[in-house]
């Protein structure tokens, strides 16, 4: 238990660091989101050290939400590597300490080529913060680590703070998922970001589909063919070109939906089980259910079922015919939940 107590105070501690982030912002951040958002170049990210290893996770995170960002060396910037900012470009040096000699040494150099500097420090009354057009203070009460000294709750807290600025020029960037999958091509999440609904729907035997005149009977025993936990049902209308006596039909527009559940609390309210198993469907169906397109983003859909509470909802096409069902077991299946 002493163990978990101690990860549950660096848990704590880290945390409340990150917190106290949010209470200290103000226009100096707005303003570097606007920086970032009018670079024509690249925003170059440089530190060394921990903060060296923070940059350069937050220079991916930059050019992955569509920010094009690099990372840049510190002390490999001292030896050539500083040919890699133009101008155009935005600086983004993270040093806690605002001293750390690598980056203090290039600092001239950038501001010589009017190259913009935001400064992520814990001392905004150190060089860096000096030479800095904007300074995102990061300051932290003690590091998680009990020496307070191994670089824990700053760096968590450069992590947070960069992570913000990445995610507010994306959301102000209308950054769609689209975009994403275009920079994720591979691996899981590429993969997943790009999946639509009609990739993923249920359909032919899989799919529960019955008339709105049908019982409650017919709906359950659909559901239970289709090994399904739902049904949808559709308006119809008599098909004209087959002879009247197959009876045949043509399914129109959706008209309603039922799960298994629907069924089954209704069944238990009731007094007169086989009265409800020959009523028809359409009393107790769901009338305004959620549906998708097959060209929904399956991760929005998934978002919206998670909204709603449920687990299914039918797929429409564009003259709001069923086409499919989408299950989030399927969702499960192609690694979104």
């Amino acid at each position: 238990m002493e163990l978990l107590d101690q990860a549950r105070a660096v848990f704590q501690i880290e945390s409340e660091a990150i917190a106290r982030l949010g209470a200290r912002l103000d226009e100096r951040f707005e303003r570097a989101v606007q920086l970032v958002l009018d670079c024509r170049g690249r925003v170059v990210v440089t530190g060394i050290g921990k903060s060296g290893a923070i940059g350069r996770k937050l220079a991916s995170t930059f050019a992955s939400t569509g920010t094009p960002a690099l990372f840049l060396h510190a002390a490999e910037s001292l030896h050539g590597d500083l040919g890699m900012v133009a101008s155009g470009d935005v600086l983004l040096a993270i040093s806690y300490t605002g001293r750390t000699d690598e980056l203090t040494g290039i600092l001239p150099v950038v501001r010589d080529m009017n190259v913009p500097i935001i400064a992520i420090t814990g001392n905004s009354q150190a060089y860096l913060a000096a030479h800095a057009d904007i300074v995102l203070d990061i300051s932290v009460e003690k590091e998680a680590c009990p020496l307070n000294l191994a670089p824990t709750s700053s760096t968590a807290a450069a992590l947070a703070m960069g992570d913000a600025l990445a995610i507010c020029a994306m959301q102000s960037r209308r950054f769609s998922h689209d975009d994403f999958a275009r920079f994720h091509p591979g691996g899981t999440l590429g993969k997943t970001s790009k999946l639509r609904v009609g990739e993923l729907m249920r359909t032919g035997a899989r799919l529960a589909l019955i008339s709105e005149t049908a019982t409650v009977r017919e709906a359950l025993l659909a559901i239970t063919e289709a090994q399904s936990g739902s049904a949808v049902i559709v308006k119809v209308r008599p098909n004209s070109g087959c002879p009247p006596q197959e009876g045949r039909i043509l399914f129109t527009s959706l008209s309603g939906y039922i799960t298994d559940g629907d069924a089954r609390r209704q069944l238990l309210r009731c007094d007169d089980a086989s009265a409800f198993l020959s009523s028809c469907v359409s009393e107790i169906m769901t009338r305004t259910p959620l549906s998708f397109s097959p060209e929904t983003l399956a991760i929005e859909a998934l978002r919206a079922l998670q909204e709603r509470g449920v687990d299914d909802a039918p797929v429409v096409d564009e003259n709001d015919v069923p086409v499919g069902i989408l299950d989030v077991q399927e969702l499960l299946r192609a690694g979104l939940v």
